[in-house]
């Protein structure tokens, strides 16, 4: 539910603690096909937005991103500067607004999962087939086939409500907080003003001003009476929920099973459940289109891979590429769809394995802009329906 790789390759051990609908990248590109199953910054965190727009103090006296304060006294005073601007931007009670910013604290614990790997330690080796095991495992499966069993009438509504098969949403829960057993124990409002005003990658700017966006949809979200600031917890990166969304998403693409004014996605699965779904259609997904296709792709296929998260190319120009069908497949609808080749590679090894995807593929990318995540759930979800 959102990405930087040294905070992708932390999150295989977090995976848990974590959410996972991300923020989109300012290239528009992949963060990285390689690492686990959550960046950590939560689903649906597509609200890139900050309330100013900028970050410090500039010489106009506004809210400046280039300048990151270093002591207690210059945070609160840089923290103290956002509040006022949100407070006015958005029409909030500025007095409410700075109480929860002063009651906002550092946690250290945040930063250092998310600091970059030190300069010349060593990158560790993408591998898709540790990335897929951690995923497609036998007790996530099983606990994935009773969740389906025990909400199978909820997925069925949001099934027939959204077009988002019920192995998908299964399977997106089940990696997010192994079907909300769990959501993440670090205080959100802690979480987002760490990351937002000491992240601890100063070539990254663009990460510090997206927390200070989910910290001003936090507070909003506090202030409107939808959630409590000051007890919430989720992961690291702030996403919370059964769904692991990030407050931005919340605000966004949370609904209600049964539409009611209230939205829970911390204990009601049905709420969860419809959520995940509206935030998939939300971006993009096709009712009745598959995930991947049968191609049988030629060599040099790699060269059609860009990295992006949108399809790119569709079936007559892959045929003229080379592709073929696989044996047995047959003519179908996606084969007028949008298409995509994407990488899924073993380092250590030299190769990589190559599928064609189609929108949907791309659309779970959006929960989380990993190759390696989006292709894991699709696995999870056919092992989920093959069981």
């Amino acid at each position: 539910m959102l990405c930087l790789r040294r905070l992708l390759q932390f999150s295989v051990l977090t995976a848990l603690l974590c959410g996972c609908a991300s923020p989109p990248s300012e290239s528009g590109k992949a963060a990285t096909a390689d690492t686990s199953s959550n960046t950590g910054t939560g689903p649906g965190a597509t609200s890139g937005t900050t309330s100013g727009g900028k970050t410090g103090e500039s010489s106009s006296g506004r809210f400046d991103p280039a300048s990151r304060p270093q002591t207690e006294s210059a945070r609160r005073a840089t923290m103290q500067r956002f509040g006022v601007e949100l407070a006015a931007q958005r029409k909030l009670p500025e007095p409410k607004v700075l109480q929860l910013l002063e009651e906002a604290r550092y946690n250290p614990t945040v930063a250092r999962i998310v600091a970059p790997v030190a300069a010349g330690q060593p990158r560790a080796p993408r591998s898709w087939v540790t990335y897929r095991g951690r995923v497609v495992e036998p007790i996530r499966i099983a606990q994935g086939q009773a969740f389906m069993q025990q909400y199978g009438d909820e997925l069925d509504r949001a099934t027939a409500r959204y077009g988002v098969p019920q192995n998908i949403i299964a399977a997106i829960i089940g990696v997010e907080t192994l079907y909300g057993k769990s959501q993440g124990t670090f205080r959100v409002l802690d979480s987002l003003a760490t990351l937002g005003f000491d992240y601890p990658d100063a070539s990254r700017p663009d990460r510090a001003e997206m927390f200070r966006g989910q910290l001003a949809d936090l507070i909003e979200l506090d202030l409107s009476g939808r959630l409590d600031a000051r007890t919430l917890k989720g992961s690291f990166a702030g996403a919370v929920g059964i769904p692991q969304f990030m407050p931005g998403s919340i605000k966004r693409f949370a609904v209600s099973a049964r539409g009611a004014q209230e939205i829970n996605l911390s204990t009601n699965m049905a709420d969860a459940i419809a959520s995940v779904a509206n935030f998939l259609v939300e971006h993009g997904w096709q009712r009745g289109l598959p995930i991947f296709v049968p191609v049988r792709l030629p060599a040099g296929a790699d060269k059609m891979v860009d990295g992006g998260l949108k399809p790119t190319l569709d079936w007559p120009q892959l045929q003229a590429a080379g592709a073929t069908l696989a044996p047995g497949a047959k003519q179908a609808p996606w084969m007028r769809a949008a298409l995509g080749v994407i990488d899924l590679p073993e380092e250590s090894a030299g190769t990589v394995e190559l599928r064609t995807a189609t929108q949907n593929f791309f659309t779970i990318t959006q929960y989380n802009r990993s190759y390696f995540y989006a292709a894991s759930i699709a696995d999870l979800a056919r092992a989920l329906a093959d069981n």
